[in-house]
């Protein structure tokens, strides 16, 4: 892959000059952070925009909402996804993990005939986590991750893995490795600074292209997320309790 790979913008101010433009083409993404930090928003926002601006197919696939939570958090931010529904635009799909994977693998099945006939062009997955459930064997679970991963590339879609890890962890331990099956890789953080609670956006990962690597202060408002400067003058932001850069020492 190189830079002049085919873009595809999430919507998402700030975030897509951090990605030089969106997300390559065909590229799964994993978003990672702990509960509240805006994945699910992120992934929202991301097929809403394809819908409504660039007329591009979306599938959310959940685990673990129900349809008139989704409706409700996506209508607290500005968006009607009944209306994208009703278009053809948009589609929500609550099954299993065990469902999702049998669904893949069968070529017949509906989700099979939806990827490829209803034109769908950006995928959600929410949440990967779940796939954890369904073994303790690291090596089976990189299997699944493998499976859904090589699935999705397979049909074209550029999908974004919404994944859940606790607020103080960052550097633990990837069962089934999934950080390396991906080609992007988005982490978001509470962050602690001057007793007030923040919210911090880095790219760890970006195959086949540059991007942006500096931490960058988000907000979750009307309309979606919104990326805003870097922190600055501060280390330790991916422990989630920063500390001032200490001036040099005068001589």
């Amino acid at each position: 892959m190189g830079e002049t790979e085919k873009r595809v913008p999430t919507g998402i101010v700030g975030l897509d000059e951090m990605l030089r433009g969106g997300f390559i083409q065909g590229s799964t993404v994993l978003v990672r952070g702990a509960p509240g930090t805006g994945k699910t928003a992120m992934g929202l926002q991301y097929l809403v925009h394809g819908a409504q601006q660039w007329g591009e197919g979306g599938l959310l696939i959940s685990f673990e909402e129900f349809p008139q939570s989704i409706h409700r958090d996506a209508a607290s931010l500005g968006w009607d996804l009944t209306a994208l529904e009703k278009s053809g635009k948009l589609h929500l799909l609550f099954t299993s993990p065990q469902v999702l994977l049998s669904n893949l693998e069968i070529p017949s099945s509906p989700l099979n005939e939806l990827l490829m006939t209803g034109q769908i062009q950006r995928v959600v997955v929410d949440s990967v986590t779940h796939f954890q459930r369904l073994t303790r064997d690291p090596h089976d679970l990189r299997r699944i991750y493998n499976s859904l991963v090589n699935a999705l590339r397979r049909e074209g879609v550029t999908s974004l893995l919404l994944g859940e890890e606790k607020r103080t962890t960052h550097l633990r331990a990837d069962r089934g490795r999934l950080s390396f099956i991906v080609d992007a890789i988005i982490l978001l953080r509470y962050v602690e600074i001057e007793s007030a609670i923040q919210r911090a956006m880095v790219v760890l990962k970006m195959r086949g292209s540059d991007h942006d690597k500096e931490i960058r202060r988000y907000e979750i408002r009307q309309g979606g997320l919104v990326v805003l400067e870097p922190f600055k003058e501060q280390e330790g932001l991916l422990t989630g309790i920063p500390h001032r850069i200490a001036a040099p020492a005068r001589r």
